[in-house]
């Protein structure tokens, strides 16, 4: 072990210590069998998993899926037959057709969300498991290592995968249908973007990283904490890595003190930088309820015009017709496919909505540092987190259908203004989501 992590881990005889990236709560590591993960004690979220031969399997999936992605953007996914003639389009040509007939905005969330962000994923494992397994340091693997959470984030394939099925089933009533190559090997692609999320074990990595500390600092093991929480003990928990370092003020560590706890909350943002991933560091995120409010209100009012305005403009020999989000529901119901009705409702509907409540409910009782049911309010983050990026569904549609219907004097379909305001709404909710620091949901049990 490198002199660095040394520092970190102290005396041989002492026990490491983790804290909660969503309660803050300090525990003792702990062994952790093969397959299996360890919860947090009090808030019931992931600490870490373990996975056998982690790295192998995330490399192999990384390096199959950098192929598939190739195979998915070069060929077409899906197209139409009219008389004889065959309508194709790429996911690439989707974008620059939205992007022409200038919804740029929308051009560049889908360019963002389903090419650039699945590329940055595979590339990104690649680039950090290729060369350690090739007895090497990969270069800047800090940086590349909160690149690769950012695209996580933001890669929606297995959302694609929903919206191309919902565009072939409107497209079946336009035309013949012909599936491209590009359609299986997407579908191949989310699976293995899943695989390799889930096998991949950052713990793993750091430990086998030179130079770089691979476990927080340590305590005796029959020794009692300074206090409940990291932040009361003056340590901080990265939100990239992991990393347990001191980094908040030592008058902060008296557990009992929760005016000095507070005030460790709020040091100035991005105070110090993590000395393993280089991430920021911050006992709680700087002005979470602040941000959270502002994209939250910003999604509040484009929701409107989201769900009043025509989302789609379809022009053909027997005139022309705006639907919004709604219209499209009632259609694919009333032709037959009522569980796509269903599930276009749900995200594109009902998930929107619900998540601004939930947000909205959340930000409320932190700035009344409500002590009701904390462990809910937890879940209730959590599923929030889980479901945002399902809203794209609807964005997915509208881009195969406007790529693909450009019939010019049968049929033509357009994005309408509704698009962009729903692709807003997406969006800013994630940013809310994002912006919203979960231990603020615990901190209020400081003042009981």
């Amino acid at each position: 072990m490198s002199e660095t992590s040394s520092a970190y881990l102290g005396h041989a005889t002492r026990t490491p210590v983790i804290a909660c990236h969503e309660c803050d709560l300090l525990q003792r590591e702990s062994a952790v069998p093969t397959e299996g993960a360890l919860r947090c004690c009090r808030c019931r979220a992931t600490l870490y998993r373990r996975h056998a031969n982690s790295l192998d399997r995330t490399l192999a999936y990384a390096l199959a899926a950098c192929v598939l992605w190739i195979v998915s953007n070069a060929f077409p996914i899906v197209g139409l037959s009219v008389n004889g003639d065959v309508v194709e389009t790429t996911m690439f040509g989707a974008v620059r057709v939205l992007y022409r007939d200038g919804m740029w905005p929308l051009s560049a969330l889908i360019f963002i969300t389903t090419m650039l962000m699945p590329a940055c994923q595979a590339l990104g494992l690649v680039w950090l498991l290729l060369p350690l397994r090739l007895g090497r340091t990969p270069y800047r693997a800090d940086a590349v290592f909160r690149s690769l959470r950012v695209a996580q984030e933001w890669g929606m394939t297995e959302v694609l995968i929903l919206g191309l099925l919902v565009a072939l089933v409107k497209l079946a009533h336009i035309a013949a249908v012909v599936t491209g190559p590009a359609l299986w090997s997407f579908g191949a692609l989310m699976l293995l973007l899943a695989a390799a999320a889930s096998a991949f074990d950052a713990r793993d990595l750091w430990s086998r990283l030179q130079g770089v500390p691979d476990a927080g600092p340590a305590f005796d093991s029959d020794t009692p904490f300074a206090g409940e929480t990291a932040a009361a003990c003056g340590l901080c928990v990265c939100h990239d890595c992991g990393l347990l370092t001191r980094a908040a003020p030592a008058q902060a560590r008296d557990e009992g003190d929760y005016a000095n706890v507070h005030a460790a909350v709020h040091v100035p943002a991005h105070a110090a930088h993590c000395p393993r991933c280089g991430a920021h560091l911050h006992p709680r995120k700087p002005d979470s309820l602040a941000r959270t409010w502002a994209c939250l209100i910003a999604a509040v009012i484009l929701y409107i015009p989201a769900n009043v305005l025509p989302v789609m403009d379809t022009s053909s020999l027997f005139g022309a017709q705006k639907d919004t989000i709604m219209s499209g529901v009632v259609y694919l119901w009333t032709s037959g496919s009522w569980p796509l009705a269903v599930l276009v409702f749900i995200a594109s509907i009902a998930v929107p909505m619900l998540k601004i409540l939930a947000i909205g409910f959340l930000a409320t009782s932190a700035n009344l540092r409500s002590t009701w049911q904390p462990d809910q309010r937890a879940r209730i983050y959590r599923l929030v987190e889980l479901v945002g990026r399902w809203s794209m569904l609807d964005i997915y549609v509208i881009a195969v259908l406007t790529a693909l219907v450009q019939f010019n004097a049968l049929a033509t379909v357009r994005a309408g203004p509704a698009a962009i305001a729903f692709g807003a709404v997406v969006v800013l909710t994630m940013f809310a989501a994002m912006s919203f620091d979960p231990r603020l949901i615990w901190d209020a049990r400081k003042t009981e």
